[in-house]
């Protein structure tokens, strides 16, 4: 492919790289085709499920039958369904097949691709009806979700930019370029009701004007990529499977605010996103979508990676900032923000947005702001141009969700704002694994709170679920059923981000500490009474008072048990009960009478606390019992019960 170096340079890229995604957009259902390409999930945990050997497996195996030019085999970013990888997706046949494994390349190959037959084994079953789905389109994990910023995830070669372009990447970038002022790109973006995907859902567009407006001879666009959040893996997901969307979408962005310079501050956990777009920057370099002049226009702009080591406070903006500086990682008090003069990368104004926010630009300029703003539950204000005025409520475009916790379809979910949070668990989801009830569901990690089943047909956008004591976050989901404790679920939240403070500022430093204790003693029977009222006003008080974000939402997860789930908390300090058997030290198992004195449970028993002849009852030694369950879980007659 030649330097691009005009917008006719781009359409003719474009033009003669379209065809290599002819087989992915067709979708013709047809096995009959002679012409397959074999589309393998290359994220993380693909790749460490061995997805590596499996595409080298399926490419011996096309070679073994002589159909090297008809049947390719390529590597895509992921497909969002996690628990089901390594992935294997025949087009244009549209077949699914899930948990693959290097074994199962050859009969791939040779029982689909040859005998043009389905591999029924390596089809999904779903989970509610018990039956195998074939059908990618109409799986329910998929029939739901409207992905956007996942929309080149599982499609595309992520290390090949011609894929990129051949799916009309740059186009958007070259309509700014060409047929936009920089003010009008930044009114595009507010009239499309963008907020910020990173957890504070300030409108994108309102964040780039203010950017826009602050006079500076030199300005730098920042792409916060530090995701923190436990469970969480969105951006990374994005920027394994379409680098080239975020490089894009921050050069539109350079052009809004007139920006020279691009940051990618990026935690150094993530080593395949960070070659990923290291290939992509690379790429866009030597087609002169990067650089000096791109496209032949005066707009110059490049990108640079910082790499992070991890903490969780860098996803605040200023955190983020002083550390990609070489300094601590500590935020500090505002103004001056970012976009000012004096607060933002080495005192230059810079606009901060996060890896998902990024990956929906390039969409709302090639599509346009009225598209986007149909997208979810949006009502705002405009004036008699048509020009954002304020948002009334709701919001406008998708979100992107980690779905994970006691639930059937784990992964990554991308919905309309405005879908109910029991159309994500129950229909995308799947429901509650192993048959169990459904208790509540944490939304935005450490930061976020704890949704009751009174609360599940709440649209879910930042307003609402502010309003029922949770928060977005960055699109955190653990779903929690009956067997989870809430007083240790806190616990498990507190003592991350304990951990994760910066240290600056006292509330957060000593506060979080001393709340961590008290529900160490709340979990381990040793908690009074007066003890919830304490935990409760601490709380508050380091809401109030603490300097940034993480410090004020640490107390979240508290706050919100605390107000749906206080008899959970009563149990602990007054009845020295753990209602779920979770806690340990506030239960014991015992063998009842129901034994048949199978011997399983004796075997199962990872520490030898059980004893018993076969056919009599057995014996828990309650010294020895560790309470790990696996007793629990074999025996067959139900016999063993906490108490």
């Amino acid at each position: 492919m030649n330097k691009i170096t005009s917008k006719e340079c781009l359409l003719a890229a474009y033009n003669e790289c379209k065809g290599k995604l002819v087989l992915r957009e067709t979708a013709a259902h047809d096995i009959n085709s002679a012409k397959k390409e074999l589309l393998c999930c290359g994220g993380t945990g693909c790749h460490a499920s061995n997805s590596k050997e499996l595409m080298d497996n399926l490419t011996a195996a096309i070679k073994k039958n002589g159909l090297e030019n008809d049947v390719k085999v390529v590597q895509t970013g992921c497909f969002g369904f996690c628990a089901q990888g390594p992935i294997v997706k025949v087009m244009p046949d549209n077949v699914f097949y899930v948990q693959v494994t290097p074994e199962d390349a050859e009969e791939i190959v040779e029982k689909h691709i040859v005998g043009k037959q389905l591999v029924e084994r390596l089809l999904f079953v779903e989970p509610q009806l018990k039956s195998r789905i074939a059908d990618y389109a109409q799986m329910s994990f998929y029939a739901k979700q409207q992905r956007i910023s996942l929309r080149n995830c599982g499609l595309l070669d992520p290390e090949d930019i011609s894929e990129y372009i051949a799916n009309e990447g740059y186009q958007a970038l070259a309509k700014c370029l060409f047929e936009m002022k920089p003010a009008e790109v930044v009114q595009e973006v507010l009239n499309s009701g963008l907020c910020g995907r990173g957890g504070a859902g300030f409108p994108t567009g309102l964040k780039w004007k203010i950017a826009a407006s602050v006079a500076a001879d030199e300005k730098y666009i920042i792409c916060n990529a530090d995701e923190g959040d436990p469970g969480a893996f969105m951006d990374r997901s994005i920027m394994e499977g379409d680098p080239n969307s975020i490089i894009e979408a921050m050069a539109i962005g350079a052009y809004a605010i007139g920006a020279q310079n691009g940051l990618v501050y990026i935690r150094a956990e993530y080593p395949l996103a960070v070659n990923r777009l290291q290939i992509a920057i690379n790429e866009a370099r030597e087609l002169g979508l990067l650089g000096k002049n791109i496209m032949g226009t005066d707009f110059c702009f490049d990108i640079e990676i910082k790499l992070g080591a991890g903490a969780f406070v860098c996803g605040e903006e200023t955190a983020l900032i002083h550390s990609m500086e070489g300094q601590r990682g500590e935020p500090t008090t505002k103004p001056p923000f970012p976009a000012n003069v004096g607060g933002g990368y080495w005192g230059c104004s810079s606009n901060v947005n996060n890896v998902e926010t990024y990956a929906t630009i390039p969409e709302i300029i090639r599509k346009g702001a009225a598209w986007y703003s149909k997208i979810g539950n949006w009502n705002a204000e405009f004036d008699e141009n048509g020009n954002w005025v304020k948002t009334i409520s709701g919001n406008s475009g998708t979100k992107v969700f980690a779905l994970a916790g006691q639930i059937n379809n784990v992964g990554l979910v991308e919905v309309p704002m405005g879908t109910t949070l029991r159309e994500i668990i129950y229909e995308i989801g799947g429901g509650i694994s192993g048959g169990r009830q459904f208790k509540a569901v944490q939304t935005g990690g450490p930061s976020g709170g704890c949704i009751t089943a009174e609360n599940l047909d709440t649209p879910i956008d930042y307003m609402n679920l502010s309003k029922i004591g949770s928060m977005m976050g960055s699109g955190g989901m653990i779903v929690l059923s009956d067997k989870d404790c809430m007083p240790a679920m806190a616990r498990f939240y507190l003592d991350f981000t304990k951990d994760e403070s910066c240290g600056k500022c006292t509330p957060c430093r000593i506060g979080t500490r001393r709340m961590l204790e008290m529900l160490d003693k709340i979990c381990e029977g040793n908690g009074t009474e007066e003890m919830l009222t304490d935990l409760e006003n601490l709380a508050k008080t380091i809401t109030d008072t603490a300097l940034c974000g993480l410090g004020q939402t640490a107390p979240n997860p508290i706050l919100s048990t605390l107000r749906y789930f206080r008899d959970e908390y009563i149990a602990h300090v007054r009845d020295k009960r753990c209602p779920s058997g979770t806690c340990r030290k506030l239960f014991r198992l015992k063998i009842n009478e129901n034994c048949i004195g199978c011997t399983k449970c004796k075997r199962n028993c990872p520490v030898n606390a059980i004893t018993g002849e076969l056919k009599q009852l057995h014996v828990i030694d309650q010294n020895k019992c560790i309470k790990c369950g696996a007793c629990i879980d074999g025996c067959p007659k139900k016999a063993i019960v906490m108490e």
